[in-house]
């Protein structure tokens, strides 16, 4: 088992390695709108590229992911197939968001023989996701 210590630094090894893999300026939180962010998750159990609503008030919520929704056909057939789609995705804190995502599983950030898997999915995956925001934006926005 390991500290908080030595946990911290191994996650912070990996953020800092892919970033130099990878150099790329990612949207995440700069989606110019304040309910939709995108994100990267890596834990001890699996590997996630997400594009959260995350409004506090579940009927903007439910308003934005309607929209999601209608877009689903689209985003399947041109960008990820296999995204999980979640009106209800229920965080570690037990806070309940809107997630549309594609998870990688079996695979841990405390063990380093995983990494280059996890690197390759979460920037694969994040471009894609990233594509498909930039390209449908402007209707989520209006």
């Amino acid at each position: 088992m390991l500290s908080k210590e030595e946990s911290k630094k191994i996650r912070q090894e990996f953020w800092t390695s892919f970033g130099k893999e990878y150099p790329h300026k990612w949207l995440l939180y700069n989606t110019k709108m304040k309910e939709i962010q995108l994100k990267f998750t890596f834990n001890r159990k699996f590997a996630q590229v997400s594009l959260d609503v995350i409004d506090e008030d579940e009927l903007i919520r439910a308003y934005y992911f309607e929209k999601l929704r209608s877009l689903e056909k689209i985003l399947k057939a041109e960008y990820l197939p296999e995204i999980i789609f979640d009106e209800e995705y229920e965080l570690p804190e037990e806070k309940v968001i809107g997630r549309i995502y594609l998870q990688l599983d079996n695979v841990s950030i405390h063990n380093p023989k995983t990494w280059p898997e996890v690197k390759e999915f979460l920037n694969a995956k994040m471009l894609q996701l990233e594509e498909f925001f930039k390209d449908f934006s402007d209707f989520l926005k209006n």
